[in-house]
């Protein structure tokens, strides 16, 4: 049964999230769910957010196609041609993801603006040409192809999820790139973490992820 979902935004470590809790014991599903993780026709392949949106629209609960076969979601975006979906960037998604339980618990990857926007810039044409056509809460078509504009949309981000859950104790902003960072998490999850480190790394000569 799901235990966390990542409400971070792509480039922003959760690649990384996903192997620190995978080298803890748990299953993960990051971006896709994976044939290896599940026989269900129908189901390994696709996107986590499809599968998010199908649970929500058919009964109003996001993790019911999902439950069976994870403990975390730590990449739930998905764009790819002319699919986008983003349940981190939905209210009515974010809401219904509280309500699901009383125990879930959230975590939010988080990086500067400025290197996500940098990131994603870098990977495989993310903010220079599917960002801009991608249609995603809070940077409609046509947006998202400069820093500024992805800059804007990154920091609007987190900070509605600030003002969502407050002081929730169930929500932990984690900066992965602070020393603290493995410790922090651990303590959330209540769980052993033995590796954290960078996962998904940005080879491009301008920069990391």
């Amino acid at each position: 049964m799901i235990k966390l979902v990542n409400l971070g935004l792509p480039k922003t470590g959760t690649t990384t999230l996903a192997y620190a809790l995978a080298q803890a014991g748990w299953t993960a599903a990051d971006h896709k769910v994976r044939r290896i993780h599940t026989r269900e026709t129908g189901l390994g392949g696709t996107f986590v957010g499809r599968q998010m949106y199908n649970g929500y629209f058919e009964c109003g609960d996001p993790f019911v196609h999902l439950d069976p076969y994870y403990d975390a979601l730590t990449e739930i975006s998905a764009l790819n041609g002319d699919v986008s979906l983003w349940p981190q960037c939905d209210y009515a998604m974010l809401k219904a993801m509280r309500m699901a339980r009383s125990d879930m618990l959230f975590v939010a990857t988080w990086r500067p603006a400025q290197d996500v926007s940098d990131s994603m810039r870098r990977w495989n044409n993310l903010g220079t040409d599917r960002l801009p056509a991608g249609h995603i809460p809070g940077l409609p078509g046509g947006f998202g192809a400069t820093d500024k504009e992805r800059v804007q949309w990154i920091e609007g981000h987190y900070a509605m999820l600030r003002d969502i859950f407050g002081d929730d104790p169930r929500y932990l902003e984690l900066s992965v790139g602070d020393a603290r960072a493995q410790d922090q998490l651990a303590a959330h999850l209540g769980l052993d973490l033995p590796w954290w480190g960078r996962k998904n790394v940005n080879t491009d000569l301008e920069g990391a992820a």
